[in-house]
Formats: C-alpha cells, sequence, structure tokens
C-alpha cells in the first residue's frame, strides 16, 4: 500500500518525479526548455512551496502563476491539448507514488487549476484578437 502525501518531502518527491516527466514529454518538455527557458534550480523550489500550501496549509508560496501561465500563452502553444497532457502526466505521477485523501485532493485541486487556467487563457487570447 502506498502512502498519502503527508509532508513536505512528499511534496518535493511528488514535484520531482513530475517535473522530470516533463522534461521528457514530447507535448510539454519543449515548452520548459525552449520556450520558457525554465531555470530548473529556481523553479522547482517554487513548485514545492505552492503545492505544499495547497496541500499541507503552509503559507510558503507568493506569486501570481496565473498571469505567469497568461505570459507564457502569447508565446507558446497552451491549449486544451497541453493542458490535459499536463493533467495525464501529473495523474500518472500521483498514482505511481501515492494514494488517500491528500492525494485525491492534489488531483483535484490540479484539475481545477488546469481548467481555470485554460479557461483565463482562452478568454484573454479572444479579447487580444
Amino acid at each position: 500500500m502506498k502512502k498519502d502525501i503527508e509532508t513536505r518531502e512528499d511534496i518535493i518527491k511528488l514535484v520531482d518525479v513530475f517535473y522530470d516527466k516533463v522534461k521528457k514529454n514530447e507535448i510539454l518538455g519543449y515548452i520548459f526548455d525552449d520556450i520558457a527557458k525554465i531555470d530548473w534550480s529556481k523553479h522547482l523550489p517554487v513548485m514545492y512551496s505552492f503545492w505544499a500550501s495547497i496541500l499541507l496549509g503552509e503559507k510558503s508560496f507568493s506569486g501570481n502563476p496565473m498571469k505567469k501561465h497568461i505570459d507564457l500563452a502569447q508565446i507558446a502553444p497552451m491549449t486544451e491539448v497541453e493542458f490535459t497532457e499536463w493533467i495525464k502526466v501529473f495523474f500518472s505521477t500521483i498514482d505511481e507514488l501515492f494514494e488517500g485523501e491528500v492525494a485525491d485532493e492534489a488531483r483535484a485541486r490540479a484539475s481545477n487549476i488546469a481548467r481555470l487556467m485554460l479557461v483565463n487563457i482562452e478568454r484573454r487570447s479572444l479579447f487580444s484578437v
């Protein structure tokens, strides 16, 4: 039986395994590496804080991920295809590593975040034409 997401170390494991998959993913990888040119040494700690704040109640994250994604969508394809792939990879990572109430919450939150980002990106592109 797998354990649930309980600690910041669990969050770090989830985020690290997830982004290792993203980097190799043919739909997502190039967006991070070639277009956004992510500095992984800076991005990963932000993601640890983001997910620890959401799932564990830490108050360690500050930032505006919606704005960053909307800005990125101006130069990178961010459609339902990319968000669906992101969810698929995120869910498979959770399924591989964890099970339980917080793991279920992570899936629900990720789904809601992806849907909200996609809607806002699509809305922004409609009004910027």
